[in-house]
């Protein structure tokens, strides 16, 4: 099978609002296009300590992918890099929490994507989201970390069940709650004309895939991409922060 060498390039816009019904963000995200590193958190725990957790893991997680050496391989070490920056980002939230009660039992969710030249790899902590768009047909890449969608792949629930179940907002994985965490990593080639979507529940839980699909079937920029998704989601309820990354790979 031939596969095509060519280089891609990268481009991303983001866009995030605290929705109509929270008084605060607790989303967090972060990129740099130049390192290929592309992240979304979305923060829990009472008062400020969501917020205070994605920041660190965003921080964290950009501070240890964005500077690696000129020497360093990192299409061969990428999973470890990875792994490595979210045990880092990890000990630093759980390690915050335990010297201030205020904040004790803080966490986040984690989607993030790296892109090395035409591999991508995906990671996933928690319920926050990555897509693919290819073809004008959309892929959700990331499996959620939740009681209810475990339920519906082991066929124990139904969707519709999952979709009105009180327990929908139980996620069973989050970085920061507990000393060690391990999350999904995903790895993909990626396509000229490819587009991901990095979003915190805050956007799925308003709009369906196939919403998200027409939209992002719109020939509009991404930074106006990412505007539409946020408003849409704002209009069908706004009842959670809203962050979404759009980074589209073109030849």
């Amino acid at each position: 099978m031939f596969l095509s060498t060519a280089v891609l390039q990268y481009t991303a816009a983001a866009a995030s609002d605290r929705g109509r019904k929270r008084p605060t963000n607790e989303d967090a995200f972060g990129f740099s296009v130049e390192d290929g590193v592309y992240l979304v958190c979305d923060g829990m725990g009472g008062a400020a300590a969501g917020e205070i957790a994605s920041s660190i893991a965003v921080d964290e997680m950009l501070r240890l992918l964005t500077r690696r050496s000129e020497g360093d391989s990192r299409a061969a070490s990428m999973p470890h890099l990875a792994e490595a920056a979210i045990d880092a980002a990890n000990e630093a939230i759980f390690s915050r929490s335990q010297r201030n009660y205020k904040l004790n039992g803080m966490g986040t969710t984690l989607v993030g994507l790296l892109a090395e030249e035409r591999r991508v790899w995906v990671l996933n902590i928690g319920d926050s989201r990555c897509y693919r768009l290819r073809n004008r047909r959309l892929e959700q890449i990331t499996l959620d970390h939740s009681l209810v969608e475990e339920q519906v792949r082991l066929g124990r629930m139904t969707r519709s069940e999952a979709l009105r179940s009180p327990l929908r907002n139980v996620i069973t994985r989050a970085l920061g709650t507990q000393s060690r965490i391990t999350p999904d990593i995903f790895e993909l080639e990626a396509s000229p004309g490819d587009l991901f979507l990095l979003c915190s529940d805050g956007l799925t839980r308003e709009l369906t895939d196939q919403l998200i699909e027409s939209v992002l079937g719109t020939d509009l920029p991404l930074d106006g991409l990412c505007a539409r998704l946020v408003e849409a989601a704002k209009k069908a309820g706004g009842n959670d922060n809203i962050t979404c990354i759009l980074v589209r790979a073109s030849s």
